[in-house]
């Protein structure tokens, strides 16, 4: 196949993966027949001119062609929606998307096949991510095929060979991966304990074949999370698959953690805790002894190494802020317990190279299922280093206006002026313009009065000065400003910018607000309001 078809196989696919390939909100209006055909015109039309299309030319019709398909889906999924739906007309349509989703899994099978042969011929890593992404992008493609089954079945199609193919197909791929998955964990485990063995002269193949069976091992796992998903809302029963999918990813979540699973986990364990019982019963109750004594000692230093750092951080000519002291203190209290911890297993019996090893191929599994978390993780250790805010600060950032009561590595707990508590991720904050209100000493308060036309500005910019100065919280350095500043259409507007502390802002805009109402009122000063002169003309009649 050419590389241009393989092109536009490519792009296809990519928009079968969009969320708005199954999750478009239908529209408030119904679309026509006629909307279609001309879209699958205009489609067709830009297919036909892919096959001679070169350079930016045919990537901006690669881009037509995925962004009408995936409004033509859209479209369909609007019909579908309608109470009323025709389904003389979506019939069809939904006819044309399953023959259309099998071309492109026909596609998508043979392109890995040739891969595979290709993969025979040279051990390429980046030909085995390369199967593996096009596996990956197969598994998210039978989403849309039972999305369009839905669509089927709603409409009153008879979709009953569709979906047992379907069910098939997700079954032989299940099982598929979870063959996979078993052996990437062993090898995995292999090539770390090779590169850990080599310490200081670990080869870059070593260390390539690690990051290999590392980014195949956490595709492969979400390939599996998607197929249970698909399987679960055709009311299959997926309780291996999960089984397998927590014994090697550790993947937990609820519909992992169903009766059928957590039966067969717990069985598994309980056997194995029974014969450990019998065989090694005193020994173990006395090393859970120590295993607990130690922990509890860990437990006291790490308090006493806590208290310790807050007076060192708090006294310290560093002048850390109070996010910074918190995050040291925290710290050196998790670290000792964390050491206290390792020491306690080894009394049990664990080796912890072998265990740090473990907890290193954790880390990046659970790395890469909490992208966002670490995000927001790193966001927040640049808070903490560059100071842009501290607690009790008023900030305003990620749309959020509020005192800063509390932070941690991940996110930053705001107290808003009506007192609500946000929690608002790092990420969402360092990523946005951070406004601290409160971190100036002096903060000016921006006003604007209007007066008539017919009124003494010398009069008024004495009234306005009196007030301003009397006010007890305005400050006398930097001076405040009132000045004639526009000639409006029905008004002569002064404005009025007194100083004042950032804590007084409101104190001051109110009363001085009230201030200049009660005494324009008695000054005989009007402030006028938007009036428009109505001309009425007479004409005889004729």
């Amino acid at each position: 196949m050419s590389k241009l078809a393989t092109t536009l196989a490519a792009a296809l696919l990519s928009l079968a993966c969009l969320s708005a390939f199954a999750n478009e909100a239908p529209t408030s209006t119904a679309p026509t027949t006629q909307q279609i055909q001309l879209l699958q015109q205009a489609i067709d039309q830009d297919i036909a001119q892919l096959k001679t299309a070169k350079g930016e030319i045919r990537a901006l019709t690669e881009y037509r062609i995925i962004n009408k398909i995936t409004e033509l889906r859209s479209l369909i999924a609007t019909m579908v929606a309608q109470p009323d739906v025709d389904t003389k007309s979506v019939e069809p349509l939904i006819t044309e998307q399953l023959q259309f989703i099998n071309q492109v899994q026909g596609y998508l099978a043979n392109n890995i096949s040739k891969l595979k042969q290709e993969l025979g011929q040279a051990d390429d890593s980046q030909t085995i991510l390369l199967i593996a992404k096009r596996e990956s992008e197969r598994d998210q493609f039978f989403g849309a095929q039972l999305e369009t089954i839905k669509w089927a079945e709603k409409v009153g199609m008879d979709v009953s060979s569709n979906k047992a193919e379907l069910i098939q197909a997700l079954d032989l791929r299940g099982e598929h991966l979870e063959s996979q998955v078993t052996f990437l964990q062993q090898q995995l485990k292999a090539a770390v304990q090779d590169a850990n063995a080599a310490g200081k002269d670990v080869s870059a193949e070593q260390t390539a074949k690690v990051a290999l069976y590392k980014e195949w091992l956490q595709k492969s796992n979400a390939s599996l999370g998607s197929i249970i998903t698909l399987l679960d809302e055709l009311g299959q029963n997926t309780a291996e698959m999960k089984k397998t999918l927590f014994s090697v990813s550790g993947d937990i979540t609820q519909d992992v953690l169903n009766i059928d699973v957590a039966s067969g986990l717990l069985q598994q364990w309980l056997t194995t805790a029974k014969s450990q019982l019998i065989e090694h019963g005193p020994t173990l109750i006395f090393k859970v002894f120590i295993f607990l004594l130690i922990l509890f000692v860990a437990s006291l230093v790490a308090r006493l190494v806590e208290s310790f750092v807050r007076r060192a951080v708090s006294t310290s000519k560093l002048n850390f802020s109070k996010l910074l002291q918190d995050f040291f203190t925290k710290l050196s209290s998790k670290v000792v317990y964390s050491i206290g911890l390792l020491i306690a297993l080894s009394q049990l019996g664990f080796e912890l190279g072998p265990l740090l090893a473990g907890f290193g191929i954790a880390g990046v599994i659970i790395g890469f299922a909490l992208q966002d978390t670490l995000s927001n993780f790193a966001s927040g250790m640049m808070i903490l280093i560059y100071r842009p805010f501290d607690v009790g600060d008023l900030i305003n950032a990620a749309g959020v206006t509020g005192k800063v009561s509390h932070m941690s590595l991940v996110s930053t707990t705001i107290m808003t002026l009506d007192n609500q508590r946000l929690i608002v991720p790092n990420n969402k904050i360092w990523g946005d313009t951070i406004n601290n209100i409160t971190v100036e000493h002096q903060r000016r308060v921006d006003m604007v009065f209007g007066i008539s036309y017919s009124d003494n500005i010398e009069h008024t910019e004495q009234v306005l000065h009196d007030i301003v100065i009397n006010h007890p919280k305005v400050l006398k350095d930097p001076e405040p400003t009132i000045k004639l500043h526009t000639l409006g259409d029905s008004s002569v507007d002064f404005i009025v910018r007194p100083w004042t502390k950032p804590e007084d802002y409101w104190d001051v805009y109110w009363d001085i607000t009230r201030a200049v109402k009660m005494r324009f009122d008695a000054e005989g000063i009007s402030i006028p309001f938007p009036q428009r002169d109505v001309h009425i003309y007479q004409t005889s009649a004729k």
